[in-house]
């Protein structure tokens, strides 16, 4: 190669590279403009703009920041929503609740933009944030209503205060116990087609979700996208379980490796929580179960006959476990006949 072509070559390549380096830190700031819209775009602040006479709260207990929406007048009613989800789990009844309650929806800790220390993930001590909140408000009775790992955390607020739970209202599950213990590892062949509407679920993502430090390397960014979108279709009754616009808010919220690391913190206490429960006493407060599926009503039901002496349960037909989502107009009715 003569002289001249190789200084030809040498310039086309610095060209290229030129070039290719360019189009990386146009890609890269694309992307953080990108990832930067979306944030501000699913934010508390942005979010709590569609629900009228709504605003966001932050007050500190127990050494964390808890952020919680409050809007409403009346009697208190404390909402504590579930994985893989937010506060926003709510918002198709937010504000009809709001016309005749004070209601208060909770990021607890680990969830949203609450804190997300090291411990603390037990149901118990969890509890204990939101009767500290509780206080914090000046309230000494309120009433409480959870659904899926909030279903745990309201449970553990009744048990261990029940002088200040008016009333408890659990979505689809109840506290861990021991039954926990005996879910399979190997569930029977179908389990998981959607196609069937009404299907048992076998939570094997509590064995992930229970795993120390290996879901926040695996899922975050687009893997904990592709976790959501299965779970929210394997556990609607029918599809979709929620609008694109609604999933892009918890794909925002969990796809960070502390958001994920936090959220696994409230399953990798199961065995702690289950053995809490064994101190606890039957509830004697009112309480109302709402389930969608036939075997989570069999449990929820199963569970309220035994360990409480004022319950009743309810399946809702077509809701799945996203009961709040695919059945809001059924789900404030309950609401505003069993917390009347």
């Amino acid at each position: 190669m003569s002289n001249g072509t190789t200084r030809k070559y040498a310039k086309f390549s610095s060209f290229l590279l030129l070039a290719a380096l360019v189009s990386a830190l146009i890609t890269a700031f694309t992307n953080h403009n990108n990832d930067t819209s979306a944030k501000k775009a699913y934010s508390d602040k942005e979010l709590v703009k569609t629900l009228p006479g709504f605003k966001n709260g932050f007050k500190k207990v127990n050494g964390i920041k808890l952020h919680y929406v409050e809007g409403g007048k009346g009697e208190p009613l404390f909402l504590l929503p579930g994985w893989p989800q937010t506060w926003y789990a709510y918002h198709k009844i937010m504000p009809e609740l709001a016309k005749k309650y004070h209601v208060y929806v909770v990021d607890y800790r680990g969830m949203g933009s609450s804190d997300k220390p090291a411990s603390g993930y037990d149901k118990k001590t969890m509890a204990a944030d939101i009767y500290a909140l509780v206080k914090e408000f000046g309230y000494t009775k309120v009433n409480m209503a959870g659904h899926d790992i909030g279903a745990f955390v309201a449970y553990a607020y009744a048990a261990n205060y029940p002088e200040a739970t008016t009333k408890l209202a659990l979505l689809d599950v109840v506290h861990p116990s021991e039954r926990y213990l005996g879910l399979p590892l190997l569930p029977p062949p179908g389990v998981y087609d959607t196609s069937v509407k009404d299907h048992p679920i076998y939570p094997w993502w509590f064995g992930l979700n229970s795993v120390p430090g290996l879901p926040e390397k695996l899922l975050q960014g687009d893997g904990m996208r592709i976790y959501q979108d299965w779970l929210f279709d394997y556990l609607a009754y029918v599809k979709p379980s929620m609008t694109k616009e609604v999933k892009e808010v918890y794909y925002a919220a969990y796809s960070s490796a502390e958001a994920i690391r936090a959220s696994n913190g409230w399953y990798n206490t199961f065995r702690q929580d289950i053995e809490d429960f064994k101190t606890y006493p039957k509830l004697t407060m009112p309480i109302l179960g709402i389930a969608g599926f036939d075997s989570t009503f069999n449990n929820l039901d199963a569970h309220l006959r035994q360990y409480a002496t004022d319950a009743k349960s309810v399946k809702l037909d077509g809701a799945g476990h996203w009961i709040a989502e695919q059945k809001p107009q059924e789900t404030i009715k309950l609401f505003n006949e069993f917390f009347q």
